[in-house]
């Protein structure tokens, strides 16, 4: 057990530092590919019609004038310990874990998205306990009474859930619960630490909306697995020892069917954590999704670099625990 955490930690480190060098370059290393000069990206930090002077200063405080090498490994040093940049008689220091300064506001980029995670992650993880809860308890009741009413109707709602996009449910619920029955009449953000009760009342109608999508989807998947297991010759064998039909359903077919779910529930809320930007844009909360929104409109590479590096960092570590779960689950990923 212990070789295969070590494996598997050592493979997480190595990936996130392929895809720092991927994110790297596709920001660095392809616009120059396409024609694009150190001065036309250093007048993005400086603004329009800079003189000179002011591109050379600003090309050697960042380091644009160094080979990339050079400036990966400046990048990659401002992520462990931290750098400095000179942008005036005083230098800014950017502590660890620094992703840079952003071209527009000339702050630091790692702040930002620290003041940004509690919003993401308050999201993820309340949507994530009602898709999780709803949709498994959907396709186990769907799958048990297969063939009725119940299993067309769970299933017809499933079907909607999945079809349905997020921004349209997003703002169908923001029409109908928000401003013609003003149920929630003025959505906003409420850090847990301040007040628990408004942090979760705010939160309902976006955890509800973005649970739709992912309930709809573990409810269809655990419907399947369901229906796969319970025709199984140890689940007959169970109920031929004289099982109570709740320990057959629970301990032998929905722990099998379930399996499948840890990699796409470990993908799902690492996406969801990495930035939820379709719902975070809808009911305006500014996340590490908007705050990507706002990097892209604004052509402000750092933040988008830093937002990126960011989700694939929360969308590695996920995947390690979901390989350390399965490990927990069945011994014989052990050895693989």
């Amino acid at each position: 057990m212990a070789a295969y955490i070590i494996r598997r930690v050592f493979a997480a480190v190595l990936l996130l530092l392929v895809v720092s060098a991927v994110t790297f370059a596709i920001f660095f290393l392809v616009p120059r590919l396409g024609g694009q000069t150190t001065d036309s990206m250093a007048a993005q930090f400086v603004g329009k019609s800079p003189d000179p002077a002011t591109l050379e200063a600003v090309k050697k405080n960042l380091g644009l004038d160094l080979p990339l090498y050079e400036q990966y490994w400046h990048f990659i040093k401002g992520i462990v310990v931290g750098a400095n940049y000179h942008f005036g008689p005083d230098p800014a220091v950017c502590h660890a874990p620094c992703f840079g300064y952003s071209f527009k506001t000339h702050s630091a980029v790692w702040p930002e998205i620290e003041q940004r995670v509690p919003v993401t992650l308050s999201l993820a993880v309340g949507a994530a306990v009602i898709w999780v809860v709803t949709g498994v308890a959907t396709g186990v009741v769907s799958a048990l009474k297969r063939g009725t009413i119940i299993d067309r109707l769970a299933m017809g709602v499933a079907l909607a859930g999945v079809s349905l996009p997020m921004f349209f449910t997003g703002l169908a619920s923001l029409a109908l619960f928000s401003f013609h029955w003003t149920i929630w009449g003025d959505l906003r953000f409420v850090p847990l630490s301040d007040n628990p009760a408004e942090w979760a009342w705010n939160l309902i109608l976006p955890w509800c909306t973005l649970a739709f999508l992912y309930s709809a989807l573990y409810a269809r998947l655990t419907r399947a697995g369901m229906l796969e297991t319970m025709g199984e010759d140890y689940i007959r064998t169970a109920r031929a020892k004289g099982l109570r039909e709740r320990n057959v359903v629970v301990k032998h077919g929905l722990r099998a069917a379930l399996t499948p779910l840890v990699t796409i529930f470990g993908m799902d809320f690492a996406l969801l954590i990495g930035g939820a930007v379709i719902t975070e844009t809808v009911f305006s909360f500014q996340g590490m999704g908007a705050y990507a929104i706002q990097g892209v409109t604004r052509s402000d590479l750092p933040i988008v670099m830093g937002v990126t590096l960011v989700a694939a960092f929360f969308i590695v570590i996920c995947n390690l625990l979901v390989d350390l779960v399965y490990a927990a689950i069945d011994p014989r990923v052990r050895l693989s």
